[in-house]
């Protein structure tokens, strides 16, 4: 039987199995390969703190070619937009995508209604939902995942305004919390 050849004719640009520990690494063939992360391209800042998130879920969306290029510029607001479901379809409402200036024929309407790509199982379970008293279907972020526009809507109750009073006050105090135990372990 051959032997191993000696350390310094192994490879040390190719991990082991077991020296893959990345997260969200996974190994290919016999290279260690990170996933892409998401990357964001807008955001509802204002929507955890005006809606109590019950539920969030991934739905994909139906886009045209100048769209896509928009976003991928991330030319792209959602603050002011809201999903409802009707006829069956999901439907994303008031989601403003810049125009891509370099598009022919005109490109798209910025804030044309847009089709949510969820199975039909989803579809059902968030028309139940929403049938109850004081729910909606608010988009969370906007993102590209493996190349493909996705968007992360929050099924969401209403906030009143002592709510959000309660929401400041612990934000205030976890702040506070948080200076104190940085100043204790900076004295010690």
């Amino acid at each position: 039987m051959p032997e191993p050849p000696p350390p310094s004719v192994v490879s040390a640009s190719r991990p082991s199995f077991a020296e893959v520990d990345w997260p969200g690494a996974t190994l290919i063939g016999a290279m260690a390969v990170k996933k892409p992360a998401a990357r964001n391209i807008a955001a509802n800042k204002r929507a955890r703190f005006d809606y109590e998130i019950l539920e969030s879920m991934e739905a994909g969306l139906s886009l045209m070619g100048s769209e896509v290029k928009s976003l991928r510029a991330g030319k792209a607001n959602i603050s002011d937009s809201y999903a409802h479901v009707r006829d069956g379809e999901a439907w994303l409402v008031g989601a403003y995508i810049a125009p891509y200036s370099y598009s022919r024929g005109g490109g798209h309407d910025p804030e044309r209604t847009r089709k949510l790509l969820l199975h039909r199982g989803e579809i059902d379970r968030l028309a139940g939902k929403l049938a109850e008293q004081g729910l909606t279907l608010i988009p969370l972020r906007l993102y590209f995942e493996r190349g493909k526009a996705k968007i992360e809507l929050g099924v969401a109750k209403g906030k009143r305004t002592y709510d959000k009073r309660r929401t400041i006050r612990e934000r205030e105090e976890k702040r506070d919390m948080d200076r104190a135990i940085r100043h204790v372990r900076r004295r010690s």
